[in-house]
């Protein structure tokens, strides 16, 4: 999966991070390489994240809510290493 990131450097010199496709997901480094590390970190953090809330949500649906049957399939190995 691939995500648009925006990266500066702030005022200080340090790395600022930003991925585009997920609002509020930024992440910061000394250097690029651990900005880019970070960033990474931070986007599955954030996917994770919003994985645990979607559950919820469709958990708290009442059965009779459902007319159809829906499938669906989740590569979460890569969530699972920072669940």
């Amino acid at each position: 999966m691939r995500f648009n990131i925006i990266c500066e450097t702030d005022e200080d010199g340090k790395y600022v991070v930003e991925c585009t496709d997920l609002p509020g997901c930024l992440s910061e480094g000394d250097t690029l390489d651990e900005a880019m590390d970070n960033i990474n970190e931070a986007i599955v953090g954030c996917l994770t994240s919003r994985l645990k809330c979607a559950k919820d949500k469709f958990l708290k649906k009442s059965p009779s809510m459902f007319h159809d049957r829906i499938n669906i399939s989740l590569d979460t190995t890569t969530a699972a290493e920072y669940a």
